[in-house]
């Protein structure tokens, strides 16, 4: 693996050993070796000045394997770690973002549970599955191959949204809902809208919501919609951070509601439907895959 600046992006092409589920002892040499040696060079890349010359450009690219061709969503948890989940199952998967190495899995219920589940956020050691008409999942994340308990909470929200996207925002200990598609023939029709869902300890009424007219996100990109499928709190700036895969784009907005940029993402970014931000300023958007094109987590230097 190259360590010029030309070759700043890491990539596991194909379903390689280093992407899949495997125990610590049971991995080769050469797979440990490879995991050090990227975690290595991503460590070594970060710690270079950004330039013009490679501003914008990924940092690494993970290839997922099948069981992930549907990724739905991902969150960061408290220390650090990145889980993902699939569009119908209750499995939730680790993924090791700085080295492409997927980690274990546990499963939601006694029984498989189906749902059309779009998003995942982490409020402590607490999770979320956000399922697409407002429900959600809450449970404890449990040791690899193994099934935790959930209470499921009903938002009331299924006539107003079609779901894509939840985040935390702790500085109002609320769940944020991102909204893809406006159900009501209202004014929100124009709108981006985001709900906030209110924690014990919450200062929001239950539930709040944001909205900031389409027209100043889509008016300067030639978008005639914006369907968010993700959305994350940047946990420097405490900004919400959302990707769009219909659009191919990636939206900052304040709490407040004010559009800091809104832009297409790069290329390789089709069908964006998880985003992430990590304490040390990595970008992490994942992909779903498509026939002939796997799914991936791909880094970018943020902002």
């Amino acid at each position: 693996m190259r360590s010029t600046t030309a070759a700043l992006l890491i990539a596991a092409l194909g379903a390689g050993t280093a992407c899949r589920p495997q125990a610590g002892a049971a991995m080769s040499r050469t797979d440990s070796a490879t995991v050090t040696e990227r975690a290595e060079h991503l460590a070594q890349v970060l710690a270079q000045p950004d330039s013009s010359a490679t501003k914008g450009a990924p940092i690494a690219k993970w290839i997922l394997g099948a069981d992930l061709l549907e990724i739905s969503g991902i969150a960061l948890t408290r220390d650090g770690r990145l889980l993902g989940h699939a569009d119908e199952g209750g499995r939730v998967f680790e993924i090791d973002f700085r080295t492409g190495r997927m980690g274990g899995h546990f499963d939601l219920g006694k029984d498989p549970v189906v749902a059309d589940f779009e998003g995942i956020t982490s409020v402590g050691d607490t999770l979320y599955l956000l399922v697409s008409n407002g429900t959600l999942y809450e449970f404890q994340a449990g040791p690899n191959g193994s099934r935790v308990e959930y209470t499921k909470h009903d938002t009331g929200l299924k006539d107003a949204c079609e779901f894509e996207g939840v985040a935390f925002d702790s500085t109002i200990s609320s769940l944020l809902l991102a909204c893809k598609n406006v159900r009501t023939k209202s004014p929100l029709q124009d709108s981006l809208v985001i709900y906030r869902w209110k924690l014990p300890g919450g200062s929001e009424p239950q539930p709040s919501r944001l909205t900031l007219p389409l027209a100043q996100i889509t008016g300067p990109n030639g978008w005639k919609g914006l369907h968010p499928s993700d959305i994350a709190v940047d946990p420097t700036s405490g900004n919400y951070v959302l990707v769009a895969a219909d659009e191919s784009a990636l939206i900052e907005i304040t709490p407040a509601g004010q559009l800091v940029f809104a832009r297409p993402l790069g290329p390789g970014l089709d069908h964006a439907e998880g985003v992430a931000i990590t304490k040390d300023s990595i970008l992490i958007i994942s992909t779903e895959g498509r026939p002939k094109l796997p799914s991936a987590v791909t880094l970018f230097r943020w902002p």
